[in-house]
């Protein structure tokens, strides 16, 4: 018997209400890349993904089919909207002050300010959907 074997995360998904805003937000204001931009006729698959890692992709995806009903779509719009629902995105950076400091001057909502960890030195920020991101400059593993 031959073990399943995974190899790579390729993809992660979070909800956003509006797919031009959360473009301009991930590009513009994050420095992320358009990786695809596609009209599947029952969703529009829009992925980023961070410069020179395209294997990598964050599908923006509004709530609705196929995924589900528009009861449920507009239950998940609710809870985004209140904060109750997000998800989560970590990423890594060479400087988390100087990325924390552009973030500032670019007006993204900042949730902490840098503070030095056990692993790092790492700081939040919001999208404008509620979904939480974390940026940390990682320490050496011993």
């Amino acid at each position: 018997m031959i073990p399943m074997t995974m190899n790579a995360i390729s993809r992660s998904q979070i909800y956003v209400l509006d797919q031009d805003e959360a473009l301009d937000f991930y590009v513009g204001k994050l420095g992320m890349e358009l990786n695809t931009d596609q009209d599947l006729g029952f969703m529009r698959w829009l992925t980023v993904n961070l410069p020179g890692d395209p294997e990598r992709e964050i599908l923006l995806e509004k709530p609705g089919p196929p995924a589900m009903d528009p009861a449920t779509a507009e239950q998940v719009r609710e809870l985004l909207t209140k904060g109750a629902l997000g998800g989560s995105l970590f990423m890594t950076t060479d400087d988390a002050h100087k990325t924390y400091e552009e973030l500032v001057a670019k007006g993204v909502e900042i949730t902490d300010e840098p503070t030095e960890r056990p692993y790092g030195i790492d700081f939040g920020i919001r999208d404008p959907f509620g979904n939480r991101i974390r940026i940390g400059q990682m320490f050496p593993r011993a």
